[in-house]
Protein backbone atom coordinates (compact mmCIF):
# COMPACT_ATOMS: atom_id res chain seq x y z
CA UNK A 1 0.00 0.00 0.00
CA UNK A 2 1.48 3.65 -1.08
CA UNK A 3 2.40 6.13 2.15
CA UNK A 4 -0.22 8.42 0.38
CA UNK A 5 -2.91 6.28 0.44
CA UNK A 6 -2.39 4.88 4.22
CA UNK A 7 -2.01 8.70 4.60
CA UNK A 8 -5.43 9.51 3.43
CA UNK A 9 -7.54 5.59 3.77
CA UNK A 10 -7.88 6.67 7.97
CA UNK A 11 -9.97 10.27 6.81
CA UNK A 12 -11.80 8.65 4.19
CA UNK A 13 -13.11 6.43 6.75
CA UNK A 14 -14.29 9.12 8.95
CA UNK A 15 -15.89 11.40 6.87
CA UNK A 16 -17.64 7.85 5.71
CA UNK A 17 -18.89 7.41 8.91
CA UNK A 18 -20.34 10.73 8.34
CA UNK A 19 -22.04 9.18 5.39
CA UNK A 20 -23.36 6.53 7.28
CA UNK A 21 -24.42 8.70 9.84
CA UNK A 22 -26.79 10.71 7.09
CA UNK A 23 -28.21 7.41 5.54
CA UNK A 24 -28.78 6.03 9.28
CA UNK A 25 -31.41 9.06 10.06
CA UNK A 26 -32.88 9.13 6.79
CA UNK A 27 -33.79 5.42 7.49
CA UNK A 28 -35.64 6.60 10.86
CA UNK A 29 -36.96 9.31 9.20
CA UNK A 30 -39.06 6.85 7.53
CA UNK A 31 -40.12 4.92 10.01
CA UNK A 32 -43.02 5.29 12.47
CA UNK A 33 -43.70 3.12 15.33
CA UNK A 34 -45.42 0.57 15.63
CA UNK A 35 -46.84 1.18 11.93
CA UNK A 36 -44.12 0.47 9.88
CA UNK A 37 -42.33 -2.33 8.88
CA UNK A 38 -39.70 -3.97 10.86
CA UNK A 39 -37.57 -3.34 7.84
CA UNK A 40 -36.53 0.06 8.07
CA UNK A 41 -35.44 -0.60 11.44
CA UNK A 42 -33.54 -3.10 10.94
CA UNK A 43 -31.58 -1.59 7.84
CA UNK A 44 -30.65 1.62 10.44
CA UNK A 45 -29.69 -1.29 13.09
CA UNK A 46 -26.97 -2.30 10.21
CA UNK A 47 -26.03 1.18 9.14
CA UNK A 48 -25.71 2.35 12.38
CA UNK A 49 -23.18 -0.54 13.51
CA UNK A 50 -21.09 -0.11 10.01
CA UNK A 51 -20.63 3.66 11.13
CA UNK A 52 -19.66 2.57 14.94
CA UNK A 53 -17.14 0.32 13.93
CA UNK A 54 -15.67 2.94 11.72
CA UNK A 55 -14.74 4.62 14.76
CA UNK A 56 -12.48 1.62 15.37
CA UNK A 57 -11.01 1.06 12.04
CA UNK A 58 -10.29 5.12 11.40
CA UNK A 59 -8.10 5.73 14.45
CA UNK A 60 -6.52 2.35 15.06
CA UNK A 61 -5.08 2.76 11.14
CA UNK A 62 -4.30 6.15 12.15
CA UNK A 63 -1.71 5.47 15.12
CA UNK A 64 -0.57 2.06 13.51
CA UNK A 65 0.58 3.57 10.20
CA UNK A 66 1.32 6.90 12.11
CA UNK A 67 -0.46 9.51 10.13
CA UNK A 68 -2.64 11.07 12.70
CA UNK A 69 -3.56 14.28 11.14
CA UNK A 70 -5.74 17.63 12.21
CA UNK A 71 -8.17 16.57 10.07
CA UNK A 72 -8.67 13.42 11.74
CA UNK A 73 -8.16 15.47 15.57
CA UNK A 74 -11.00 17.27 14.73
CA UNK A 75 -13.28 15.12 12.48
CA UNK A 76 -13.34 11.92 14.43
CA UNK A 77 -14.88 13.41 17.61
CA UNK A 78 -17.38 15.66 15.15
CA UNK A 79 -18.47 12.65 13.27
CA UNK A 80 -18.68 10.68 16.49
CA UNK A 81 -21.27 13.11 17.78
CA UNK A 82 -23.77 13.69 15.59
CA UNK A 83 -23.72 9.93 14.95
CA UNK A 84 -24.68 9.29 18.97
CA UNK A 85 -26.35 12.49 19.69
CA UNK A 86 -28.45 12.47 16.96
CA UNK A 87 -29.22 8.65 17.17
CA UNK A 88 -30.59 9.88 21.15
CA UNK A 89 -32.78 12.84 19.19
CA UNK A 90 -34.43 10.06 16.73
CA UNK A 91 -35.24 7.30 19.81
CA UNK A 92 -36.44 9.79 21.76
CA UNK A 93 -38.43 11.60 18.78
CA UNK A 94 -42.20 11.65 17.95
CA UNK A 95 -41.96 8.30 15.44
CA UNK A 96 -40.89 6.18 19.14
CA UNK A 97 -43.68 7.77 20.92
CA UNK A 98 -46.24 5.72 22.73
CA UNK A 99 -49.40 7.23 22.56
CA UNK A 100 -53.04 6.77 24.30
CA UNK A 101 -56.28 6.37 21.84
CA UNK A 102 -56.91 9.96 22.22
CA UNK A 103 -53.22 11.00 21.35
CA UNK A 104 -51.55 11.83 24.63
CA UNK A 105 -47.93 10.60 24.97
CA UNK A 106 -47.31 8.31 27.84
CA UNK A 107 -43.66 6.58 26.53
CA UNK A 108 -41.45 6.21 24.29
CA UNK A 109 -40.91 2.57 22.72
CA UNK A 110 -36.78 3.03 22.82
CA UNK A 111 -37.16 4.02 26.70
CA UNK A 112 -35.12 7.52 25.59
CA UNK A 113 -37.16 10.13 27.23
CA UNK A 114 -36.00 13.58 25.79
CA UNK A 115 -34.50 15.12 29.05
CA UNK A 116 -31.98 12.29 28.64
CA UNK A 117 -30.65 13.48 24.96
CA UNK A 118 -30.39 17.08 26.90
CA UNK A 119 -28.21 15.72 29.68
CA UNK A 120 -26.30 13.27 27.15
CA UNK A 121 -25.65 16.68 24.85
CA UNK A 122 -24.74 19.10 27.96
CA UNK A 123 -22.14 16.13 28.98
CA UNK A 124 -20.59 16.23 25.50
CA UNK A 125 -20.68 20.33 25.00
CA UNK A 126 -19.26 20.52 28.20
CA UNK A 127 -15.95 18.10 27.64
CA UNK A 128 -15.58 19.46 24.45
CA UNK A 129 -15.58 23.37 25.66
CA UNK A 130 -12.85 21.90 28.48
CA UNK A 131 -10.51 19.93 26.07
CA UNK A 132 -10.80 23.51 23.86
CA UNK A 133 -10.03 25.39 26.80
CA UNK A 134 -6.73 23.19 28.01
CA UNK A 135 -5.22 22.31 25.44
CA UNK A 136 -5.86 25.98 23.56
CA UNK A 137 -3.21 26.56 26.69
CA UNK A 138 -0.78 23.64 25.18
CA UNK A 139 -1.79 20.94 27.36
CA UNK A 140 -2.51 17.66 26.00
CA UNK A 141 -6.02 17.24 26.83
CA UNK A 142 -7.14 13.55 25.33
CA UNK A 143 -9.69 11.19 26.07
CA UNK A 144 -9.77 8.90 29.50
CA UNK A 145 -11.03 5.59 29.36
CA UNK A 146 -14.40 6.55 31.10
CA UNK A 147 -14.66 8.11 27.88
CA UNK A 148 -14.30 5.67 25.53
CA UNK A 149 -16.19 3.29 27.93
CA UNK A 150 -18.93 5.77 27.56
CA UNK A 151 -18.70 5.53 23.85
CA UNK A 152 -18.85 1.73 23.71
CA UNK A 153 -21.92 1.23 26.08
CA UNK A 154 -23.22 3.92 23.66
CA UNK A 155 -22.85 2.33 20.55
CA UNK A 156 -24.51 -0.86 22.33
CA UNK A 157 -27.39 0.46 23.77
CA UNK A 158 -28.70 2.84 20.64
CA UNK A 159 -28.99 -0.60 18.32
CA UNK A 160 -29.85 -2.53 21.02
CA UNK A 161 -32.75 -0.82 21.85
CA UNK A 162 -33.78 0.32 18.27
CA UNK A 163 -33.72 -3.75 17.56
CA UNK A 164 -35.96 -4.10 20.62
CA UNK A 165 -38.43 -1.56 19.50
CA UNK A 166 -38.62 -2.09 16.23
CA UNK A 167 -39.07 -5.90 16.63
CA UNK A 168 -40.51 -6.78 20.08
CA UNK A 169 -41.93 -3.86 21.22
CA UNK A 170 -45.69 -3.96 19.53
CA UNK A 171 -47.54 -1.60 22.15
CA UNK A 172 -50.13 -4.98 22.35
CA UNK A 173 -48.90 -7.61 24.82
CA UNK A 174 -45.49 -7.34 24.06
CA UNK A 175 -43.09 -9.27 26.27
CA UNK A 176 -42.20 -8.27 29.45
CA UNK A 177 -38.70 -8.19 28.60
CA UNK A 178 -38.63 -5.78 26.21
CA UNK A 179 -39.54 -2.51 28.50
CA UNK A 180 -36.94 -4.27 31.17
CA UNK A 181 -34.15 -4.35 28.88
CA UNK A 182 -34.68 -1.06 27.41
CA UNK A 183 -34.83 0.68 30.18
CA UNK A 184 -31.97 -0.96 31.91
CA UNK A 185 -30.06 -0.31 28.90
CA UNK A 186 -30.66 3.23 28.87
CA UNK A 187 -30.33 4.62 32.62
CA UNK A 188 -27.26 2.64 32.35
CA UNK A 189 -25.83 4.14 29.88
CA UNK A 190 -27.07 7.43 30.76
CA UNK A 191 -25.43 7.14 34.41
CA UNK A 192 -22.03 6.12 32.81
CA UNK A 193 -22.27 9.06 30.73
CA UNK A 194 -22.56 11.62 33.25
CA UNK A 195 -20.15 9.35 35.10
CA UNK A 196 -17.91 9.92 32.44
CA UNK A 197 -17.46 13.84 32.58
CA UNK A 198 -16.21 13.58 36.07
CA UNK A 199 -12.88 12.84 35.06
CA UNK A 200 -12.49 15.83 32.98
CA UNK A 201 -13.37 18.24 35.47
CA UNK A 202 -11.33 16.81 37.80
CA UNK A 203 -8.28 16.85 35.31
CA UNK A 204 -9.14 20.39 34.92
CA UNK A 205 -9.32 21.21 38.82
CA UNK A 206 -6.08 19.93 38.67
CA UNK A 207 -4.25 21.74 36.21
CA UNK A 208 -5.80 25.02 37.11
CA UNK A 209 -4.17 23.91 40.63
CA UNK A 210 -0.80 23.30 39.42
CA UNK A 211 -0.66 26.70 36.98
CA UNK A 212 0.06 29.18 40.08
CA UNK A 213 2.70 26.54 41.24
CA UNK A 214 4.24 26.65 37.54
CA UNK A 215 3.91 30.39 37.54
CA UNK A 216 6.08 30.95 40.91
Amino acid sequence: MSSRLRQHLPNVITVLRLVLAAAFFAVLNQYRWPESSPTWGTVGIVLFVAAALTDAIDGALARRWQVVSTFGRIMDPFCDKVLVLGAFIYLAGPRFAILTPDGHVVGMATSVAPWMVVVILAREMLVTAIRGVVESSGVAFGAVWSGKLKMFLQSVTIPTVLGVAVHFRTGLDEPAFAARLCDVLVWTTMLVTIWSGLPYITRLRRLQMQKPNADA
